[in-house]
């Protein structure tokens, strides 16, 4: 996927689709940390330690409950 930059007042900016933001389980209000190695650009999200701990016990409860049928859709 490309994108480019769109003008916003004096400054320029990234628009994130609704379905990546889903799947990265961001919001408009989600902080991020910027990094960058002079040629490519790094956003990761700043996650609560008390909701990556609960998404973490839900998805260990899913493949607990479903890993094996998962593992079957895979193949």
């Amino acid at each position: 996927m490309q994108k480019t930059l769109t003008k916003h007042g004096n400054s320029y900016a990234l628009v994130i689709d609704k379905p990546i933001m889903d799947l990265l389980r961001i919001t408009p209000e989600t902080p991020f940390e910027i990094m960058s190695d002079g040629q490519c650009l790094v956003l990761t999200p700043v996650r609560d330690p008390k909701e990556e701990k609960k998404f973490q016990k839900a998805l260990e409860t899913l493949h607990g409950r479903f890993g094996r049928a998962m593992k079957k859709l895979a193949e």
